[in-house]
């Protein structure tokens, strides 16, 4: 229906001023598009009634007819609860109340047919039902009612009586004003080949389904256009960045490179490593810009890759420059860039906040001429007065710790935009890459370099310190190192967690022969480096730290991390911090301890990490475990949007398939300018006013 996107919703039956201020500032509803856009998160089969006797603790929902025998009112003050014995001849149910009462004893009466509907438990031998729907028979249909829908609400809306029965009738008064079909918005040969329910059923499919074949059609059709258009207007981003930036061309493999590779080279190359240099190769030699996404586990290599595309870039006359997130990092990379050119004449320099005065004028000096070959850097490469002579190759390390709008002013460094490298040890489910980082190419490092072995994960509860610290001794009368991860610094009333601080303190005595060091984000930059060199040169053999040290921290002599509270981490996050050990030859382990009372994904979290070191199938359990909008760098990738019905880790086969389909659109028609495809661009047109742009990020 036209014009929906314009209607405000309290004018809507059942709406009104108050309960349209409250979903505007609850759900963001302001137009009777919005609402009707705001779909269900579950549905019910209010169409069976079970019997008293067939029900136990364990069912979901169910729904009895009977009628109350009498109401009894227990206990006093916040302990006051009112009682319902309810029965339908087969037994006797408890329908209890703890707030409403007086409500409730006004409205209902006993014996009177009415059908309860709930979530059944069993309390004290006695199957019970908290805050049941209650319906008088008289005025049900229940052949008729089908699937009733379920919408999520908030506890504010609720206290205001916008509770999801409430938000399902004014849904009702919507649909009651449709009179017209709503406009369809994909093309109706996409409809036909894809066999896709047409919009205006799926709509009123989705909200009020018949059954439950019909309500998965409607679903199908919905989050097949959200992940369409989602694709669409990735690739015809990346059609129109391809078109309007030209790269720089690297068609030249010279003296940096070879030299290099035949002499330099510390180690040989992985297979993966070579595939990737390949994959590089061609993209700077296209003429297209380089966008390119480098996955690959801690210690897989990744860094000298991006070495060997930068050694490309100087062999054809530009600079190159390496961004990281920290000082730590940083200052990591430039030591080991320096050690792997030694005896190369190739300047680089290390430029980071911190570097001041006449050193950073002669940085800056060199950068300019072209002297400088090489940066390493912090953010301080974005200020605006460093400037490059010709910056021709970025790599940009844990690209999550960017922002869009930092790394889009690499680009203003030159008139053409350099060619692009981002680097990520977080490995990224490819349904969840597709679509955050689908205008970037993707290479993955899938093979750790001759020499690792897999980091052994071992699961210890918190009555087994005595065994953990036995272990660590062992590990550092070998001459090895241990790191211990605490989730908080200082103890918290609220959270019974392992703090640092204690943690350092019982650490410190039982380990005192052999250095105790600590680090955590409220430390001064200097004290953290201070702390972080000591532990790297060997001075202290034992780290306790939060999760500061998590990216960036090499130390090949580490053999131990400890993570108190594991529980408390998520998967990517435990993956990130086990990444710190196991890059020296020795054999490494990774110790999570926990406490006996784990919730069940807990323990399917502690498990996974057991199991496997493969950081991708890590990703892709951590992905169905918490959903891509809690997985660490979404927020800060520059594309969240808000995906009403698609499941990035459960439809991973239909965001492959739309894109295939997208794909096939813009390769045959780039300006969606034919007839058949103008729907299609007016409706990315409509997109664009969304607060994510896919045209400049890198």
């Amino acid at each position: 229906m036209i014009g929906l996107e314009r209607r405000d919703v309290k004018y809507l039956t059942g709406v009104g001023p108050a309960r349209a201020a409250l979903l505007e500032s609850e759900l963001h509803i302001r137009s009777l598009e919005d609402l009707l856009w705001y779909f269900p998160y579950k549905y019910i089969d209010r169409s069976h009634l079970f019997r008293i006797r067939e029900i136990d603790g364990e069912m979901p929902y169910i729904q009895l007819q009977g009628h109350i025998i009498s109401f009894e009112e227990v206990g006093t003050g916040a302990r006051r609860r009112l009682i319902a014995r309810f029965t339908d001849g087969t037994g006797v149910v408890d329908l209890v109340w703890f707030k409403g009462i007086k409500f409730i004893l006004g409205r209902y009466r006993p014996n009177v047919e009415y059908v309860a509907f709930g979530k059944p438990t069993v309390f004290g031998g006695r199957v019970n039902i908290a805050h049941p729907d209650l319906d008088p028979l008289e005025k049900l249909d229940i052949q008729s009612m089908g699937m009733q829908p379920y919408y999520n609400t908030t506890d504010k809306m609720k206290r205001a009586g916008l509770n999801s029965r409430a938000v399902e009738k004014i849904m009702q008064n919507l649909f009651g004003l449709l009179t017209e079909q709503v406009e369809e918005t994909l093309p109706d040969w996409l409809v036909r080949q894809e066999r896709l329910m047409a919009l205006d059923n799926a709509l009123r499919s989705v909200h009020f389904p018949g059954s439950a074949d019909e309500m998965r059609r409607a679903q199908y059709r919905l989050k097949f256009e959200e992940l369409f258009y989602v694709q669409l207007n990735i690739l015809r981003y990346t059609y129109d960045r391809q078109k309007r930036y030209r790269g720089f061309v690297f068609n030249r493999v010279g003296e940096c490179f070879n030299i290099f590779y035949r002499e330099h080279l510390p180690f040989c190359l992985t297979e993966a490593q070579k595939r990737v240099i390949r994959e590089i190769r061609d993209d700077v030699c296209s003429g297209h810009q380089m966008n390119r996404l480098l996955q690959g586990d801690v210690g897989s290599g990744k860094t000298m890759v991006a070495l060997m595309g930068m050694l490309l870039a100087l062999d054809n006359g530009y600079q190159a420059c390496m961004m990281a997130p920290t000082e730590i990092l940083s200052e990591q990379h430039f030591a080991n860039v320096l050690n792997y050119l030694d005896g190369m004449n190739i300047r680089v320099e290390l430029l980071t906040g911190s570097i001041k005065g006449k050193k950073r004028e002669s940085i800056m000096e060199g950068l300019a001429s072209g002297e400088v070959k090489i940066l390493i850097s912090t953010h301080a490469v974005l200020e605006e007065n460093v400037r490059f002579c010709r910056l021709g190759f970025v790599v940009i390390d844990e690209q999550h710790r960017f922002g869009v709008a930092q790394r889009a002013r690499l680009w203003s460094k030159n008139s053409n935009p350099p060619h692009i490298l981002v680097m990520t040890a977080t490995p990224i489910p490819r349904t969840l890459a597709m679509t955050l980082y689908g205008d970037l190419d993707v290479s993955v490092i899938d093979e750790l370099p001759p020499g690792r072995k897999p980091v052994k994960t071992l699961h210890y509860y918190d009555t087994r310190h005595s065994d953990l610290y036995a272990f660590v001794e062992n590990q550092l009368q070998s001459g090895r190192q241990a790191y211990f991860v605490y989730p908080l610094i200082d103890e918290s009333a609220k959270v019974d967690l392992k703090n640092l601080e204690e943690g350092f303190g019982i650490i410190s005595e039982r380990f005192s022969q052999y250095g105790v060091g600590k680090v955590h984000g409220r430390m001064k930059q200097g004290d953290k480096d201070t702390a972080m060199m000591s532990f790297k040169k060997g001075d202290s053999r034992i780290m306790v730290a939060t999760t500061v040290i998590e990216v960036g921290v090499d130390v090949p002599n580490a053999s131990v991390m400890v993570i108190e509270n594991a529980e408390r981490f998520g998967l990517s996050q435990l993956h990130q911090l086990r990444g710190r050990v196991g890059r020296g030859a020795d054999q490494s382990f990774c110790i999570l301890v926990t406490g006996f009372k784990l919730s069940e994904d807990t323990r399917r979290r502690i498990d996974i990490m057991v199991k496997t070191c493969d950081g991708f199938e890590i990703a892709e359990a951590d992905l169905k475990l918490r959903g891509p909008g809690d997985l660490e760098g979404t927020q800060q990738s520059g594309m969240a949007f808000d995906l009403k019905l698609a499941n990035l880790a459960r439809d991973g086969a239909l965001i492959g398939k739309v894109r295939d389909i997208a794909r096939q659109i813009i390769e045959k028609d780039p300006l969606l300018s034919a007839d058949e495809n103008v729907m299609m661009s007016r409706k990315l047109a409509k997109l664009k006013k969304t607060p994510y742009d896919w045209s400049s990020i890198s």
